[in-house]
């Protein structure tokens, strides 16, 4: 039976206690974590947020407090008043930052009672991730989890101080707001008093902080939630956390250094890391032709090469064949990997399959000969050429795919990534960040037959190739850069268009009609034309940031009450069905069949 608090109050927190209090009188609130009765005498490890203090329930001591003990159970919730003491000799804990003390109890109040939970509260625990995510208000009195939000809050104070300190604003933007192409679907919220109508939840702040900077503000930043309705993994939930930021007069130097700068001083604050600044610098194209991917993980070498020219006239027709319609074919040399077995190797095809590639050729480099299936087509002076070009030597496994560029950098990026985990060529403990630069400005939707904008439609394009919007879209550059930190794309910005005429230039690109551009983006538009300054900025994924620094798998583990793969809160049961009353008000029928 719980009792009420009363005029008892906490005086500590449970890790606060050492030798310095012996004798002092406390009181000290929490939650059972284990009950141990030892011959009589009762202890109760009891935790709170901060720790754990052994508190000790002694029948010649108080007998009535001790028999009052007896009822205690795990997460139980007690509120104790005790004398602090030195544990006897031999009876420390090293591992416990309470360990030299103990409190010897003579008043107890259980202030709430508790059912056996459904797994323990301790870490390194083996229950599913849905039975933690159901009870997610148990799993969070977990130490790691709770580490992993304490840590997230550290983080979020770190970048405010940060920002506040270089002249930025927070200032916030609506939620509420009006549908617009930004890459994924909408969430649409129905309005009640404009039936029909849709509010949208915003994917990002994009368009409002780039108004902010119209409205001559200057700096701008805001740690906000955005959402996106699209299918999810590890690293994407339907709601998440961004750091936005943005500049006016600027060009990508002051962005990069502003955002280098915030990073730095998060990772100072909450790890005690110093970062080498500034971060290191790669095109595009660069990191595709090296990496195959443009997010690549630079804490190791497998770096891919083109042996497209090497190839293209041999007597290997699938190879050769592959060149001539304009594909491309690369090479991984998986260094000292001879004794890779065959089902490894078939193993490694079907990965790679994943990625769209049709078949992983390879070859065994060994003391006298080349060993595959493949070696009989390639003349000697061939295959000189490509043990220069790959660093072949006896012990490599060399690895090839052919195709077109895209399926052949894809599939051998992530087989890139993948043997470095198998290999053991990753470095847990290192922080190797890069900025890549210069993306290109469109890409062709196949399925469409129409251009897309890689980034958002409000990027700009390099001044040095604003004359092939028109002729070759393709081949433009743009002016947008992403922040990689160990293979994972954690911020992403650009220096914006800041000209009507550009503007509505890219949107025709785009395919779009002057209908349609000013019916979604006319108010952009508008004030694009009332004296916009240059600007730029940047959002940084703040949940995969966490990730990362918290040495987690998936964002799940750094946010308080995130949602399963399918977009559903175990614990509320979201989304749920509206009632009927609540349908009618908005206007709307369901019908599902």
């Amino acid at each position: 039976m719980s009792e009420p608090l009363g005029d008892m109050r906490r005086t500590h927190h449970c890790c606060e206690l050492g030798l310095k209090n012996v004798g002092d009188e406390v009181m000290l609130m929490g939650w059972v974590q284990r009950r141990r009765d030892h011959g009589g005498v009762i202890f109760i490890d009891l935790r709170d947020r901060n720790g754990i203090t052994q508190v000790v329930f002694n029948p010649e001591h108080d007998q009535q407090v001790h028999e009052k003990a007896h009822v205690i159970r795990s997460e139980y919730v007690l509120g104790v008043k005790g004398i602090v003491e030195k544990r006897p000799d031999g009876m420390t804990n090293p591992d416990l930052a309470t360990g030299a003390i103990e409190v010897m109890v003579n008043e107890l109040k259980i202030l709430n009672e508790a059912q056996t939970p459904p797994f323990l509260i301790e870490d390194d625990i083996e229950v599913s991730e849905s039975i933690r995510l159901r009870h997610r208000h148990i799993d969070l009195r977990r130490p790691k989890i709770q580490h992993n939000i304490i840590t997230r809050h550290r983080a979020s104070a770190a970048i405010r101080n940060y920002m506040n300190k270089n002249g930025f604003l927070d200032i916030e933007t609506p939620v509420l707001t009006k549908s617009t192409p930004e890459g994924a679907r909408d969430y649409l919220v129905p309005s009640r008093v404009n039936q029909g109508m849709f509010y949208a939840l915003p994917q990002s702040p994009q368009l409002f902080k780039q108004l902010l900077m119209i409205s001559g503000f200057d700096r701008y930043y805001q740690i906000v939630r955005c959402f996106r309705d699209e299918d999810l993994r590890a690293d994407r939930q339907p709601e998440f956390t961004q750091v936005d930021m943005e500049m006016s007069f600027v060009g990508e130097e002051e962005v990069m250094t502003v955002a280098e700068g915030m990073v730095g001083a998060v990772f100072k604050e909450v790890i005690d890391v110093d970062l080498a600044l500034p971060f290191k610098r790669m095109t595009y194209r660069e990191a595709i032709d090296r990496f195959g991917i443009d997010r690549p993980d630079m804490r190791f070498g497998l770096e891919l090469k083109n042996i497209s020219d090497i190839v293209e006239n041999s007597g290997f027709q699938v190879f050769a064949n592959v060149v001539k319609k304009g594909g491309i074919v690369k090479a991984l040399n998986a260094k000292g990997c001879e004794n890779f077995s065959r089902k490894e190797i078939d193993d490694l095809t079907k990965f790679v399959s994943v990625y769209r590639a049709k078949g992983l050729a390879w070859i065994k480099i060994r003391e006298n000969e080349w060993q595959s299936p493949i070696t009989k087509f390639f003349t000697e002076e061939e295959k000189q050429k490509m043990a220069d070009r790959l660093n072949m030597e006896a012990g490599d496994l060399v690895f090839f795919v052919a195709d077109q560029p895209k399926i052949v950098n894809e599939s051998l990026g992530y087989l890139r990534n993948h043997l470095g985990e198998k290999l053991g060529l990753i470095n847990s403990d290192e922080f190797n960040f890069l900025w890549v630069t210069h993306f290109p400005m469109f890409e062709y939707d196949e399925t469409e037959k129409r251009y897309q904008a890689l980034h958002h439609p409000f990027t700009s394009p390099l001044e040095s190739d604003y004359d092939k919007l028109e002729t070759d879209p393709l081949a433009v550059n743009s002016r947008a850069y992403d922040m990689v930190l160990n293979g994972s794309e954690i911020g992403g910005g650009s220096i914006r268009i800041h000209q009507k005429d550009l503007q509505i230039k890219i949107l025709k690109t785009l395919g779009m009609k002057k209908e349609e551009y000013n019916s979604k983006f006319g108010f952009l538009i508008s004030a694009l034309d009332s004296g916009a300054p240059p600007h730029g900025g940047l959002a940084f994924g703040l949940d995969r940031l966490m990730t990362i620094l918290c040495g987690g798998d998936s964002i799940r583990e750094v946010i308080p009450f995130p949602k399963t793969q399918k977009g559903s809160c175990l614990m509320t049961d979201a989304p749920s069905p509206a009632s009927r009353e609540q349908l009618m008000e908005l206007g709307i029928k369901v019908d599902l069949e």
